[in-house]
C-alpha cells in the first residue's frame, strides 16, 4: 500500500545483502516513516515483543524470517540445537496470536528436512519468501470477498455512503500488504464505492488513531477518529452500516481473539443489528481448540502502556502520565467474541458461518 503515494510493504529482504531483512518501525507511526534493519534472531524476536512489527500475520512472517538468520547465525556442530533454541525464543514472544507458531512449526519442517547446512539457509529463505508471499496473496482475497458485502449494504443504500467501524489496525501495518478488515475497504474504494470508516482509537497502545488513521489517510479513504467508548452511541444512532475487525486467534468453533474491546463491540453491533465480522486467513485457525474464552491464552502486558500515552508535542515524540504514579494498572492484550456474535468470517477462501462446521466446509 501506499505511505507519501510510494509503495510499501511491512517487511522485505534486503536487496543487494541477503543476511537481514528491513522493517517498518511501527512504534514510530504516524509521526516518522522509520526503518528497522533485522539481523539476527535476538533483534527478531525483540522486534516481535516491542511491538516494533505487530499484527498476526506480520509477526508470523517475521517469526519465518527469524528462523532463517537462526540459520545464518548456526554452525556445523551446532545446527539443531541453535535452530531449536531460536524456535523456543521467538514463540515465546507473543503468546496470543497463534500465526506465530504456525509460521515457526512451518519453517521448522522444512529445515529439518535438509541435512546440510547451506541447504537449510536456503530452505529456511525459500519458506519465508513463501509465506510472505502466501500472505499478500491471503489477504488480496479475503478483501475480494469482503468487497461482496459491502457492494450488497452500498446497494440497499442505493450507492449512499456505507460506515464502517474497525477496532485496532488489521491493516496492511499489520500484515505485508492489503491487510485482512482494511482489505475489503481497499477494493472497495478501487470499485468505486462511497466509503466512510469510523476509526477506534484502541487504548491502550492506540493502533487505531496511530496505524489505521495513518494508513486510511494515505490511501485517500474517508475515515473519522473516535473514542473506543463511542462506538455502541454511533450503532444506536444508525451511523455504522457494519463492523470489520481482525484477528490474532480462531477457534475451531469460530471464536475471534482479538485486540481488546472487540468483544465490547460485537456486543452493541448485535443488540443493534448491526453486522460483525471478522477477517483472518486460514494460518489464524487454531483447530487444536474450540472455547476460546477457556482456552485461549491472554497476554498481559506491561502496566506502563496504560499508565503512559505516548503523542508528538513542540515536535519532540514524548510518554506522558495519565494516573497517579502509584497507581496499579491491567493490561490485557486481547479479549474472545464468542461465535453466536458474529456475523461471519471473512477468509481468503471465502465467508464462512462462526461455527466448526461453518469454517470445515471451507477447510476441508
Amino acid at each position: 500500500m501506499l505511505v507519501q503515494g510510494k509503495h510499501y510493504q511491512t517487511i522485505w529482504l534486503n536487496e543487494k545483502d541477503s543476511s537481514f531483512v528491513s522493517v517498518i518501525d511501527q512504534r514510530a507511526l504516524p509521526h516518522e516513516l522509520k526503518i528497522i534493519d533485522i539481523k539476527s534472531v535476538d533483534e527478531a524476536a525483540y522486534a516481535i515483543k516491542e511491538m516494533v512489527v505487530r499484527g498476526a500475520p506480520l509477526i508470523g512472517v517475521t517469526a519465518a524470517y527469524g528462523m532463517y538468520l537462526a540459520t545464518l547465525e548456526a554452525g556445523p556442530d551446532n545446527c539443531d540445537s541453535y535452530i531449536n533454541t531460536a524456535f523456543q525464543k521467538l514463540a515465546a514472544t507473543r503468546p496470543t496470536a497463534i500465526n506465530l507458531l504456525w509460521a515457526l512449526n512451518e519453517s521448522k519442517k522444512v529445515i529439518e528436512k535438509t541435512e546440510d547446512l547451506e541447504n537449510k539457509r536456503a530452505a529456511a529463505l525459500q519458506i519465508a519468501n513463501q509465506i510472505k508471499a502466501d500472505d499478500i496473496e491471503m489477504c488480496r482475497k479475503i478483501g475480494v470477498h469482503g468487497l461482496e458485502i459491502i457492494k450488497k449494504i452500498s446497494g440497499q443504500k442505493n450507492g449512499d455512503t456505507v460506515n464502517i467501524l474497525t477496532h485496532c489496525n488489521a491493516g496492511w501495518l499489520a500484515c505485508v500488504d492489503w491487510g485482512t478488515a482494511t482489505s475489503s475497504i481497499y477494493h472497495a474504494q478501487k470499485a468505486g464505492i462511497k466509503i466512510h470508516v469510523w476509526v477506534d482509537e484502541t487504548r491502550p497502545r492506540n493502533q487505531g488513531a496511530s496505524l489505521t488513521a495513518f494508513e486510511l489517510g494515505e490511501q485517500g479513504i474517508n475515515h473519522t477518529l473516535i473514542s473506543d467508548n463511542a462506538g455502541g452511541h454511533l450503532m444506536q444512532h444508525g451511523k455504522v452500516d457494519m463492523v470489520i475487525v481482525g484477528s490474532d486467534r480462531v477457534t475451531a468453533a469460530g471464536d475471534v481473539a482479538n485486540k481488546i474491546g472487540t468483544y465490547l463491540k460485537a456486543l452493541a453491533a448485535k443488540d443493534n443489528n448491526i453486522p460483525f465480522y471478522a477477517a483472518m486467513p486460514a494460518s489464524t485457525i487454531d483447530w487444536t481448540i474450540k472455547n476460546g474464552v477457556k482456552e485461549i491464552p491472554i497476554e498481559e502486558r506491561n502496566q506502563n502502556e496504560v499508565k503512559y500515552i505516548s503523542g508528538k508535542h513542540n515536535g519532540e515524540i514524548k510518554e506522558v502520565l495519565i494516573c497517579p504514579e502509584n497507581t496499579p494498572a491491567s493490561n490485557y492484550g486481547f479479549d474472545v467474541t464468542p461465535s453466536r456474535l458474529i456475523s461471519g468470517i471473512i477468509t481468503e477462501k471465502g465467508i464462512a458461518e462462526a461455527s466448526e462446521a461453518g469454517l470445515k466446509k471451507l477447510y476441508s
